[in-house]
């Protein structure tokens, strides 16, 4: 059990503590509340887990389902930072939007267990596309350095290392299998700052001031703060998150033969706004399923949610050892944006593959996924597009995972919804009328 909770911990660590890696940076944190906030992402990813494998009441699936910080919420979080006047503000700001937002999924959840239907393979494939989509910037920063006023920003060093790093997970992913090849990313990132030790880029500072044993304070950034922009882009995200676990809990319950019903969905969706709302306590982030364990529990058909609970227990411990958590913090900044690469990567392509499902020889998804992939990257290649708008609308529609989501939401109600044709023709172009492809009568 201890081993087996290990590897459920190994192959979704990377993605828990890339987030606070992410937010922490735009803040300006230092590494020491870097570390802290690392630690209790950990810390809550734990609990969140716990939730949702053990249950308490009518909460929680009681299925082999990891929890740890949803990458959905990253953007919106950042556009968020952004907005702020004052830094120091920024994560209270975040918490407050997501104890709101975990809150209100809370008191949903019964409700839209049922509207799943709103929310097809076009429109969650499109959302997780944006997700990877929104997140590579980030990696190609990292990968040039941590600091963009520095002199070795971009060169030719950091780019070798960032490449390097890359290739170290690549050809483990290609030539191993098994445990190794599940852990590619975690042992490319040693890898990497082993490499980059004769470069003078590797910083032990934080291991050597953080303690061994520390508890995640509550509200150790501030008291929350709640600004409507803020909460209705989270909450947005929230509703991403839902649907993402929604269906993550139908795929787990087919692999474990345990079919999900609506109250098991229900039951799910509960731990994960429950677990959300109660993360910022502990200065944690919003929490949803994480993917990739559930491929992990269909290769090692170990089914037990016991054992991934206790991989909720290892995430607890890590989150109340300052010094593991600031391990993390060693990792110099372009290894980490070589794997990055990978992982945000990796993102985009899981939503490309529920977008094979899509059914994109109807026109009518074709149009619905090629509109909100445009709207959704309008903040990424024109980050001034909305310098018009005021700072509040801004802090939404700065979000791409946002916009596309809402407008992926409108758009398949508008197309497939509302005073559908059940006998229309399907088409494979948006651009094609459809006539030479029309049934013979």
């Amino acid at each position: 059990m201890a081993t087996s909770g290990l590897q459920h911990v190994a192959a979704m660590y990377a993605g828990v503590v890339a987030p606070p890696l992410i937010v922490g940076a735009a803040v300006g944190l230092s590494g020491t509340d870097l570390t802290f906030l690392t630690g209790a992402c950990l810390f809550t990813a734990g609990l969140a887990t716990f939730l949702q494998t053990l249950g308490i009441w009518k909460i929680g699936a009681r299925l082999p389902f990891v929890n740890g910080v949803t990458f959905a919420g990253v953007a919106p979080m950042t556009a968020i930072v952004a907005s702020a006047k004052d830094k120091s503000d920024a994560l209270p700001m975040i918490f407050g939007a997501v104890v709101v937002a975990g809150l209100l999924g809370f008191l949903a959840a019964p409700v839209f267990c049922k509207a799943v239907r709103f929310f097809p393979p076009v429109v969650t494939g499109t959302v997780i596309t944006l997700i990877g989509v929104s997140l590579l910037p980030v990696a190609f920063n990292w990968a040039q350095g941590p600091d963009p006023a520095a002199r070795d920003y971009g060169s030719t060093t950091n780019l070798a290392l960032a490449g390097t790093t890359l290739l170290v997970v690549l050809l483990l992913r290609r030539f191993t299998r098994g445990f190794v090849k599940q852990i590619a990313v975690l042992l490319g990132l040693v890898a990497g700052t082993l490499i980059a030790l004769p470069f003078g880029v590797t910083d032990f500072a934080p291991v050597a001031k953080a303690d061994l044993v520390g508890f995640p304070t509550p509200f150790h950034f501030g008291a929350p703060q709640f600004h409507i922009a803020a909460i209705l882009s989270m909450c947005v995200v929230m509703v991403v998150s839902m649907t993402e676990s929604t269906a993550d809990m139908l795929a787990l319950g087919e692999i474990v033969e345990r079919p999900a019903d609506e109250r098991t969905i229900a039951a799910g969706l509960r731990a994960d706004t429950l677990g959300s709302a109660l993360s910022p306590v502990f200065n944690g982030f919003m929490c949803s399923a994480f993917a990739q364990n559930i491929g992990l529990v269909a290769m090692t058909r170990i089914r037990s949610r016991f054992v991934v609970a206790a991989g909720g227990g290892f995430l607890v411990l890590m989150g109340l050892c300052p010094m593991a958590a600031s391990l993390i913090a060693v990792v110099p900044r372009p290894v980490l944006g070589g794997a990055g690469v990978v992982l945000f990567g990796s993102v985009a392509a899981s939503g490309i593959q529920t977008l094979v499902r899509a059914g994109l020889e109807r026109d009518n998804n074709v149009l619905i996924v090629a509109v909100s992939l445009a709207v959704g990257i309008i903040p990424i290649t024109a980050p001034g597009f909305y310098h018009a708008f005021p700072e509040t609308a801004r802090i939404v529609l700065d979000s791409g995972i946002s916009t596309g989501c809402v407008t992926a939401v409108l758009l398949n109600l508008v197309f497939n919804h509302l005073g559908r044709d059940p006998e229309a023709a399907d088409v494979t172009h948006p651009m094609e009328s459809g006539e030479e492809l029309a049934p013979a009568h």
